[in-house]
């Protein structure tokens, strides 16, 4: 994992893995927390999948593109404890059944006084072992701060 763990962001992280009933029970790790982008893993597990073809439901990845817009989005404010995000906007393209492990990438596009908007991409290994884009996402936040609420 590349995180600066004094980083405000990377406390952030582990503070909602560690205390947030739903994401704890899916298994995400961070993997990676920088300026403006965030990384994180889900390991395949039998009860995120659906029962019929063994693929990731795709609840799940629509989550995991939430969460690590959210982180990303996070990284870019003086204050990532204190700020509140709300989606308004999340856009989930399904490109190929995710059936293994997934990484999922995002990385701010834009990240404005009451306006957050991320790109994210999702990938997983194939049956023949190769690495491909499952999904793809984009994100659009409200960005509260103090005075907002």
């Amino acid at each position: 994992m590349d995180i600066d763990p004094d980083a405000p962001s990377a406390e952030v992280a582990a503070y909602v893995l560690e205390n947030h009933g739903y994401l704890s029970w899916l298994n995400i790790s961070v993997e990676d927390l920088e300026e403006g982008r965030a990384v994180m893993h889900l390991p395949y597990q039998e009860k995120l999948a659906n029962w019929v073809t063994g693929t990731i439901h795709g609840g799940v990845t629509a989550t995991l593109i939430d969460t690590c817009s959210a982180f990303a989005l996070r990284t870019t404010m003086d204050d990532p404890m204190e700020t509140t995000l709300a989606t308004t906007d999340l856009d989930v393209k399904y490109v190929r059944p995710a059936t293994s492990d997934i990484e999922v990438e995002a990385a701010v596009i834009r990240s404005g006084t009451s306006t957050g908007v991320t790109r994210v991409t999702v990938t997983g290994e194939t049956d023949d072992g190769e690495e491909k884009i499952v999904a793809i996402g984009a994100t659009t936040y409200r960005l509260f701060t103090d005075s907002d609420i």
